[in-house]
């Protein structure tokens, strides 16, 4: 991997984490747009782990706030009322169905999944998806409702994420939607979710970088590391301030258009799958 493709993929990583259009399908994107190796899972699992550095800042009082709620709620019963004691134990309960498939499909995750029709049909469907949810949800419920069900519901949607182009958000923020959540709550609900899976599968996928396991090397990757976290938190205030006014359909309309685009270059062969 060289200087310029870690810069480009780096700013790709930030400007896209958080927001509903997938990050790893637009890092595979760009790169087979010019031409370059595919970075890989390794890569973008690692790089994912400076915008997730920009979410434990920009997140730092809410989750001291809950870590400290759920700690105290472990030897004291009264306090396992506390929504942010419950939020705790919410985020750990939404983690388990990507920990469990994550660990189950990891050859299809670094192979088959990572083919660009793939990643074309998952963006379009799922934004197709994300479309009716922001239409249809009710955009009432706050994140201080949230039950152990819906958490569960949570965590499958994010599950799907393993695909690149479903997108960690735009699947988790879908599940809100349909679930009757504010915008606002189920992407608040997305980040706070996705911290421990995208921690532990950066610190897993480590090992495989400069090991010629995968196209990158240490250089590179932390230097596309560092512009993701910083692109990324600025990303985060955008994304939030943006969705209390706005609905979703610029998100789908770019991901139906993307998908289709994709699609048709590889269907004239201009794209390798």
């Amino acid at each position: 991997m060289s200087w310029v493709s870690a810069v480009v993929l780096g700013i790709v990583q930030g400007l896209t984490e958080f927001l509903p259009v997938s990050s790893s399908a637009h890092q595979r994107v760009v790169a087979a747009l010019a031409g370059w190796d595919d970075p890989g899972a390794a890569f973008t699992a690692v790089t994912q782990l400076g915008t997730e550095a920009a979410v434990l800042i920009y997140f730092r009082r809410d989750i001291a706030r809950i870590v400290v709620a759920w700690v105290r709620s472990l030897t004291d019963r009264s306090r396992r009322s506390d929504p942010d004691a419950r939020l705790g134990w919410y985020v750990i309960l939404g983690t388990i169905p990507i920990a469990v498939l994550g660990l189950l499909l990891q050859d299809q995750i670094e192979t088959a999944f990572r083919d660009l029709r793939v990643v074309a049909a998952t963006l379009i469907g799922f934004g197709i998806v994300l479309g009716i949810a922001d239409r249809v949800g009710a955009d009432e419920r706050p994140l201080t409702r949230l039950t152990t069900g819906h958490a569960i519901g949570y965590g499958f949607a994010q599950a799907l994420a393993l695909i690149p182009g479903v997108s960690r958000s735009g699947g988790t923020i879908t599940a809100g939607l349909l679930l009757g959540y504010r915008r606002e709550a189920a992407a608040r609900y997305s980040f706070l979710l996705a911290i421990p899976a995208v921690l532990a599968s950066g610190l897993l996928e480590v090992r495989k970088i400069g090991s010629g396991e995968d196209h990158a090397d240490w250089g590179p990757t932390l230097l596309a590391t560092g512009i993701a976290f910083v692109i990324g938190y600025a990303a985060i205030a955008w994304f939030l301030k943006y969705i209390t006014t706005h609905r979703f359909t610029g998100f789908v309309i770019y991901r139906i258009g993307l998908g289709v685009v994709i699609l048709a270059l590889v269907g004239t062969g201009t794209l390798a799958p």
